[in-house]
């Protein structure tokens, strides 16, 4: 599209906003070919619209959905609750573009009752309301099995696939099976349990799948109590086994108080391209429905809009008729007969809390299957996790650490590790050996290792890391800070690893004067940052006992010049000591080793020019 074109297309789209009403409405944006690419709401559809073509926006997202838009229509409707459930029907008709997209992040199964003459109840992931009442979906599994095995225990729905009519049963076409003879089945089949029974126990069975597990536990008891009264003791302990496997149950499935019945609770969790809203519905103060919905971020949508939307679809998806929602805040919308609440303490704030872990896990999983299948994406989270949190100008792909190590001031080494990509680069580590400080003093050592590495990597034109970490708190950053930007002039971002009283790592410091980075110290981040800290630990202290090691066996053998490994060992194993070998005549050296390496170790330790004796002239035999 040519400038002078997207000119007149834009004149022609503010033309039509500038007719638009100051009412609430739904509006849809157009594409080039006449499809939907974006369904809104608005209180005030002239102003809402008109925001998009403001020359102050700033969005990128949004400027390139305004450079998609060759067409606009709208709806006026009578409040902003109707523009909200006319926006979610579009939504879900059109299926726009650039409009989040509610995602189940898989299918979860349901309890089916079957609408037949002995209904079944088994659980189905496929829903068809021509044949049943659905209950769920379940996203936790073991949850639906219990639920699965209370009913079977109580009610001993039948499990025989066959269609049984009321005729068939008349007529005696049927056979009990095995789960009769094993006590799993009433066989209504054939008449051995009456239809009401039956009837009776599915219509108890509806409810314990609703949740409705103390109303129908109460009527268990009081029909417990009524056939103790008329004597009829057996069909008593009857129900109260019944009583008592009800009780179990929702003394393990309740997680509130009994008194919060019928509340839906919704919370959000998001990052850069996704939202995940969890939904968890409580009945009778226990949970029987909790899951999970992922949402594509297409504008930068903030979560009051990502919460609305999924508000009203997911109760729409499972049929809540719930007049309370618990929410983390008060969303910009209204449900008539709906109450939002913020709960503040309580077991309310309880099941907020436990949505928004829940919220919380499920993005914690995906972001782990995305990782496996692409290790790549978890470095560069990372990266963009210490980026935003040290507000750093760009994401710090390498990070160099320094560590001293000496015992007293002797064999004073330091070194420095270097990570790429969040990863340590071995072949990239460096050793030093510190030689302008005498005495134990780590500040010295620290700049002399500063100075040295990076006065090399500026003069070789070689790439300077993205973000120095001192293993220290403020006094190491301003010495690192005094060589790095006072001397060398260079600009490096410098952080510091401070300890507490325990000398355990529990804080992260950054910029001039140095504060404290809100980092919580369990997370994944600051572990890793912790690892690397270990990491250059080891490799300084490695290096400084290799150091002390080579001291420890070093003999005086070691400052002969001329003799080597052999020799040394050969020495050794024919004298045994150092002392028996300075003590050795030179003719038996000679025989050992041969002239020239006798005259060697002989001249070494006696302080002469000795040679081998036949090698002098006969008067000097003689004198010998």
């Amino acid at each position: 599209m040519t400038k002078e074109e997207n000119e007149k297309r834009l004149a022609r789209l503010k033309a039509i906003v500038s007719n638009l009403p100051d009412k609430p409405g739904s509006y849809q944006y157009y594409d080039e070919s006449g499809t939907i690419i974006y369904v809104g709401k608005a209180k005030n559809l002239k102003n809402r619209v008109s925001s998009y073509f403001h020359k102050e926006v700033d969005r990128y997202k949004t400027k390139v959905l305004v450079s998609k838009i060759h067409d606009i229509t709208y709806t006026v409707v009578n409040s902003e609750e109707d523009a909200l459930l006319l926006e979610n029907s579009l939504i879900k008709k059109y299926q726009p573009k650039y409009n989040i997209l509610l995602k189940d992040g898989k299918t979860y199964p349901s309890i089916c009752v079957t609408k037949e003459y002995l209904p079944r109840i088994f659980k189905t992931r496929t829903i068809n309301k021509k044949w049943g009442s659905y209950y769920g979906p379940y996203s936790h599994l073991p949850s639906m099995y219990a639920v699965l095995d209370l009913i079977k225990k109580l009610y001993k729905p039948r499990t025989c696939r066959f269609p049984i009519t009321r005729e068939g049963i008349e007529q005696g076409k049927y056979k009990p099976c095995l789960e009769y003879h094993i006590k799993n089945c009433g066989a209504p089949c054939i008449g051995k349990q009456s239809y009401e029974e039956y009837q009776e126990s599915i219509a108890q069975a509806r409810e314990i799948l609703k949740g409705n597990t103390r109303e129908l536990s109460k009527m268990l008891f009081a029909q417990m109590q009524k056939l103790a009264e008329e004597l009829r003791f057996e069909e008593a302990e009857a129900i109260k086994q019944k009583y008592l496997l009800l009780e179990n149950f929702c003394s393990k499935s309740e997680v509130v108080s009994h008194t919060i019945n019928n509340v839906d609770v919704f919370s959000v969790t998001d990052d850069e391209k996704t939202a995940y809203v969890n939904y968890i519905h409580v009945m009778n103060g226990s949970i029987n429905q909790a899951f999970t919905f992922e949402m594509k971020k297409k504008l930068n949508e903030s979560e009051d809009e990502i919460l609305q939307l999924g508000i009203l679809q997911i109760r729409e998806k499972v049929g809540s008729t719930s007049r309370e929602i618990i929410v983390p805040f008060i969303p910009d919308m209204t449900l008539e007969g709906v109450t939002f609440t913020v709960p503040q303490r309580g077991d309310k704030k309880t099941l907020l809390d436990l949505s928004v872990m829940n919220g919380k896990q499920y993005r914690f999983d995906r972001l782990k299957q995305a990782e496996k299948l692409n290790p790549e994406q978890k470095s560069v989270r990372l990266m963009k996790e210490i980026q935003n949190a040290l507000k750093l100008p760009k994401m710090p792909y390498q990070i160099e650490m320094f560590d001293n190590s000496n015992i007293s001031g002797t064999d004073a080494v330091a070194a420095c590790v270097v990570f790429k990509k969040m990863k340590p680069s071995k072949k990239d580590y460096r050793k030093y050996i510190i030689k302008t400080v005498t005495g134990p003093d780590d500040y010295a050592s620290m700049q002399e290792v500063v100075r040295r590495r990076y006065t090399r990597l500026r003069d070789e034109g070689q790439p300077l890391p993205d973000l120095i970490i001192t293993d220290g708190g403020q006094g190491q950053m301003s010495v690192v800070r005094e060589v790095v930007e006072g001397e060398l002039h260079l600009d490096i971002p410098i952080a510091g690893l401070a300890k507490d009283d325990r000398h355990r790592t529990n804080e992260l410091l950054y910029g001039w004067p140095p504060v404290v980075v809100g980092m919580k110290t369990d997370s994944e981040l600051f572990h890793l940052l912790t690892h690397m800290q270990d990491e250059v630990h080891r490799f300084a202290i490695t290096f400084h006992r290799d150091k002390r090691s080579k001291h420890a066996l070093h003999s005086e053998l070691d400052d002969i010049k001329g003799i080597g490994p052999k020799t040394k060992d050969l020495l050794l194993k024919e004298l045994k000591t150092v002392k028996r070998i300075k003590e050795t005549d030179m003719e038996t050296l000679t025989s050992l080793l041969g002239k020239a390496k006798a005259s060697m170790v002989y001249n070494h330790f006696n302080g002469g020019q000795q040679t081998a004796a036949e090698d002098r002239p006969e008067e000097q035999q003689d004198e010998a």
